[in-house]
């Protein structure tokens, strides 16, 4: 079967770009067609495979990519898989669904609906003051058409959560299968080491950008006095560095050792997790390393943290509620064994039976 692999751009690396990388595991002929591709940036990952880009592939647009947005529709519908493929397999968070190709199945794995579309609020103000982006309002519309019209392109679609198949139906009047991310169970696990090697701190780790609440996280333990390690690179680093006031905040800066984050991780009393995500991979693998997570109460968290067994939820993002929260963690017992089982549904042997299951109910319809 000849496939081909839709990815959004690749320019970070992040739980959309571990999907990729599974993707590759599981089709490793599978050329990826992608908007733009910054080997730099991404440490020379997928360099050894064949990359079809977009006319946006300028050094200049990758750096700046999000000030592109506009182009990218048409960067998609230009990015055309001119062979004929038997499946096309996008995951995508924004413009990969509206690839244009000859013939062939095409599956849409969505992270999310267009952010930028549907909800501006959140992921535009870092570009724009609040006033600006009522300007903005007619791309966003164009946006929005454009995203619901590429939505009915595949012939299925998937999500990555519940919360995001909800919003699919929402927005695109779609129903979507859910198929939970891979978790690499192979890269995060127990340290069988964990009790000698706990070192009393908090942790939280991921992109520090504005919605994933970096913010929050400082404010609250500046006021608590407990040791967090923050892990992370991203463009809120520098601001959110600035909001230290407590010697027991460490920053340190994104780790690519994979082996060493898993350290980290099991060393850890509990995670921190205070943003809404469409399902939340830093959840999922803290749970694999059987550590328990501290969360905010709505998106993907609900279908990952169980509320007392494999960590807890506050319901407000204030400095007030997270330290209740963690006031209240700190007086109870997780059984770390069951916190990593409940991890095996986000393994990466699920995902792959089941996308493999997914493809085989297409075959009949495509003989």
């Amino acid at each position: 079967m000849k496939v081909a692999l839709v990815h959004d751009y690749l320019n970070q690396f992040g739980g959309a770009e571990r999907v990729l990388e599974t993707l590759l595991e599981i089709f490793p002929e599978a050329p990826i067609y992608t908007l733009f591709y910054d080997q730099e940036l991404l440490n020379g990952r997928f360099r050894d495979r064949t990359i079809k880009t977009s006319f946006l592939d300028k050094p200049f647009i990758r750096r700046h990519h999000r000030f592109f947005i506009p182009l990218m529709p048409k960067a998609a519908e230009n990015l055309n898989l001119n062979e004929e493929y038997d499946l096309i397999i996008s995951d995508s968070a924004g413009f990969g669904k509206g690839v244009s190709y000859k013939k062939g199945a095409h599956i849409a794995y969505l992270h999310t609906p267009l952010r930028y579309a549907w909800e501006p609020e959140l992921y535009l103000e870092t570009l724009f003051p609040k006033p600006l982006i009522k300007l903005v309002s007619p791309i966003i519309q164009y946006l929005r058409r454009w995203d619901k019209a590429a939505a009915q392109k595949p012939d299925i679609v998937l999500a990555n959560s519940k919360f995001t198949a909800q919003k699919i139906k929402s927005f695109y009047e779609r129903d979507a299968e859910v198929l939970y991310p891979p978790v690499d169970t192979e890269v995060f696990f127990p340290d069988k080491k964990r009790k000698k090697n706990r070192q009393n701190y908090f942790l939280a780790f991921g992109r520090i950008v504005h919605f994933k609440r970096f913010d929050l996280i400082v404010e609250t333990f500046n006021e608590l006095e407990l040791p967090i390690k923050i892990i992370g690179s991203g463009p809120e680093e520098e601001s959110v560095k600035r909001l230290i006031r407590s010697r027991h905040i460490e920053m340190i800066p994104e780790i690519k050792d994979e082996s060493r984050l898993r350290e980290i991780i099991n060393g850890a009393e509990a995670v921190i997790f205070p943003q809404i995500e469409d399902f939340g991979l830093v959840a999922a693998e803290s749970i694999a390393c059987g550590t328990p997570v501290i969360a905010y109460g709505k998106g993907g968290a609900l279908e990952i943290v169980q509320e007392g067994k494999t960590g807890l939820f506050f319901e407000k993002q204030t400095p007030e509620d997270l330290a209740a929260a963690i006031s209240k963690f700190m007086k109870m017992e997780f059984k770390r064994d069951k916190i990593t089982e409940s991890a095996k549904k986000f393994s990466k042997e699920s995902f792959t039976k089941n996308l493999k299951r997914i493809i085989d109910s297409l075959r009949p319809c495509r003989a």
